[in-house]
């Protein structure tokens, strides 16, 4: 992929460029450059304790950062990589602080989308938080980077994202899988590849998140958004409906109970309803659907959580 030369060498000479992932639009930097990093830390207005994932483009790269991959980690890499899926792993001492937010551990993914593989074959590992300022929903296209950065923002267009939230993020503790973030893999799917008992723990008590998407609301949209029956309708609110509606206006979206696409558009509604000036988004509840969509709905309800109030 030849149209990756000047992206590359943005990287290579320090800079940061947003790329396409199959979850959502990353921001890259070599990470294993601490200017760079903090350029990334500067252009998002992101804290600086919440750590970063480090992109690759195929196992082997991992050993740079990892003490010991256990056996399970090895295990899952082999079947969810490239993927969605997000290893918590103790770093060694050489990855910089600034990746982990001074933690112990390092975060660590392979992306399955094609551009985003290329891109880091010839660049080496990235840091790729989602590309957005942070506090805002996070990028699920192009142009929505450029929304936040700029027209003049270097960015690796690859189209809508498929997945459209954020990987899960996993650790390992005894005998068990820790979830620290919900994503598109969700327990099911662990619990059957390894046997092992999976906990689930979204929130971090303690003042340092453990894991990216554990401390901060970065989703919120402007409008307030609203987590209940739906009874009313008016002209001042984008409504995300599951059951049908009567009212067929553009402010009422109904997605039949498909969680899935819910899940790939949920990013890109909340900055749509900004844009046209909407005050609310209602959106009505898909409790019902848990047993169906297992892993969508607490990824959809971890996100959907901390944009409420």
């Amino acid at each position: 992929m030849s149209d990756l030369a000047p992206f590359v060498k943005i990287i290579h000479e320090g800079g940061i460029v947003a790329f396409p992932t199959e979850t959502v639009y990353g921001l890259g930097a070599d990470a294993w450059d601490p200017e760079a990093i903090q350029r990334i830390f500067e252009t998002k207005g992101r804290p600086s304790d919440n750590p970063l994932i480090v992109h690759l483009s195929n196992v082997k790269e991992a050993e740079d950062f990892v003490e010991v991959i256990p056996e399970v980690a090895k295990l899952l890499m082999k079947h969810f990589w490239p993927g969605p899926l997000t290893f918590v792993l103790p770093k060694k001492r050489e990855v910089l602080d600034s990746v982990t937010a001074g933690l112990s551990t390092v975060a660590l993914r392979i992306p399955s989308h094609p551009k985003a593989l290329e891109f880091i074959k010839q660049t080496g590992p990235l840091v790729g938080p989602s590309a957005n300022r942070s506090g805002k929903p996070s990028p699920t296209k192009a142009e929505h980077v450029k929304e936040d950065f700029g027209d003049d923002f270097p960015i690796i267009d690859g189209g809508s994202t498929k997945v459209g939230l954020e990987s899960t993020v996993i650790g390992f503790q005894d005998d068990h899988i820790i979830i620290m973030r919900p994503g598109k893999i969700g327990a099911d799917e662990l619990k059957s590849v390894t046997g092992l008992k999976i906990i689930e723990e979204y929130t971090n008590n303690d003042d340092t998140p453990k894991s990216p998407g554990q401390k901060y609301s970065h989703y919120k949209p402007q409008a307030h958004v609203v987590y209940k029956g739906i009874s009313t309708f008016n002209d001042h609110t984008m409504y995300l409906m599951q059951s049908a509606s009567h009212v067929y206006q553009d402010n009422v979206i109904c997605y039949n109970g498909d969680l899935k696409q819910l899940s790939k558009e949920l990013y890109d509604r909340f900055r749509q309803a900004d844009h046209l000036g909407y005050k609310h988004i209602h959106i009505e509840p898909f409790d019902d659907l848990r047993s169906r969509y297992p892993a969508y709905y607490e990824a959809l309800m971890n996100r959907i959580q901390k944009t409420l109030g």
